[in-house]
């Protein structure tokens, strides 16, 4: 939640005759905390800073003596890096340059062990990168793996957009309209990056298994890739969302995404199937509600006064499957934050406290790891 500035809140609380609150921030994790950006990062998402807040401050940035801007909820000790992957690639590409870019900050840090937050794709890439990282060092070496708004068993905004025909060049096309032209730029293969978020192997006949489920159990979740596996999970209606996203859901596709069914029985490109009512709060305007939990799912809560937590939902059970979700894991409403897609990693202007968002998500990480 957006919060007052400190001083106006000294001045309401005298003028009500009570002592201002003290301001805590999180606590400092064991481990660096590594930040994997979604389709079409890195440096900016349709003209705003990846991981910023609304003005371009990165979330963890830490305050120095007179620094400013700097994200005062977060321990001065707190150690972060950005992975930088191709925007538009498959998860098994964007996993493995991941995996590559946290073994080079590990080397020139020092560090012996990560935790990760994936947004979007990056919460799939995260996993890739958690089980190469296994592979090569021959340890768990990411200790606590979060994913944000990630669409685990696929989008039905990727199948829509490939089923545009003709071929490549209308997929292109229809991720410029939502993404911008970085789309175009040298190394980037848009109509694989797509397929890799549809739940089934989109062509059959290609020669390559794709879609997220034949990624799933490949990069499962499994104790030895990462110590604990979290997600947090967004969806608001179609007239809330950011403006490029209300146009998807315009002339695009508006997902139906809270009804329960194992595999994609209404072929809509996600696991699950629509519930018959797809204008309400059961999307974030790319991925529906019933493709996001992965591991524990987390409850996020704002703190007009105080400092935002993340905790444990108790009301939804642990997802160790990722293929075989229960009814619950896919329709639950419970903790669903109310945030588009794109606001939670700083494209606005809104009203989200995103600095503050990540600072309870670290404080939520030093916890466990």
């Amino acid at each position: 939640m957006k919060k007052l500035h400190p001083l106006v809140l000294a001045l309401c609380a005298g003028a009500l005759g009570l002592a201002p609150a003290a301001h805590a921030g999180a606590a400092k994790t064991t481990y660096p905390v590594v930040f994997a950006h979604g389709m079409a990062g890195f440096d900016n998402i349709l003209g705003y800073d990846y991981w910023g807040d609304d003005y371009g401050m990165f979330v963890g940035d830490t305050c120095s003596l007179f620094e400013t801007p700097c994200n005062e909820d977060i321990d001065g000790g707190q150690k972060t890096f950005v992975g930088q992957v191709q925007p538009f690639q498959t998860s098994e590409a964007r996993g493995l340059d991941l995996a590559n870019d946290i073994e080079g900050y590990m080397a020139s840090s020092g560090a012996t062990r990560v935790n990760l937050i994936g947004h979007s794709q990056g919460g799939l890439d995260a996993r890739k990168a958690a089980k190469v990282l296994y592979t090569r060092k021959g340890y768990t070496v990411v200790s606590v793996l979060v994913s944000v708004s990630s669409p685990h068993r696929g989008s039905p905004v990727a199948k829509y957009i490939l089923d545009l025909k003709p071929g490549v060049t209308s997929v292109i096309a229809a991720l410029a309209e939502i993404y911008g032209d970085i789309v175009y730029g040298s190394g980037n293969d848009g109509y694989a990056a797509a397929k890799q978020l549809v739940y089934n192997d989109y062509s059959a006949t290609d020669g390559a298994t794709t879609g997220a489920r034949a990624f799933n159990v490949n990069n499962p979740i499994d104790s030895r890739y990462a110590s604990r596996y979290v997600s947090l999970i967004t969806a608001q209606n179609g007239s809330s969302v950011n403006p490029a996203l209300y146009l998807v859901s315009e002339f695009f596709y508006d997902i139906d995404g809270d009804g329960y069914c194992v595999d994609d029985c209404d072929n809509d490109g996600a696991a699950g199937k629509g519930d018959g009512y797809a204008n309400e709060a059961d999307d974030d305007g790319l991925v529906g509600i019933n493709s996001q939990q992965m591991g524990y799912r987390l409850k996020y809560s704002e703190s007009t006064f105080g400092f935002d937590s993340v905790t444990n939902d108790a009301n939804v059970a642990y997802l160790g499957s990722i293929n075989a979700p229960t009814s619950a894991q896919m329709t639950s409403t419970s903790s669903v934050i109310n945030q588009d897609h794109l606001d939670v990693v700083g494209v606005g202007p809104d009203t989200f406290d995103e600095p503050e968002f990540y600072a309870a998500i670290f404080d939520y990480i030093a916890a466990y790891d």
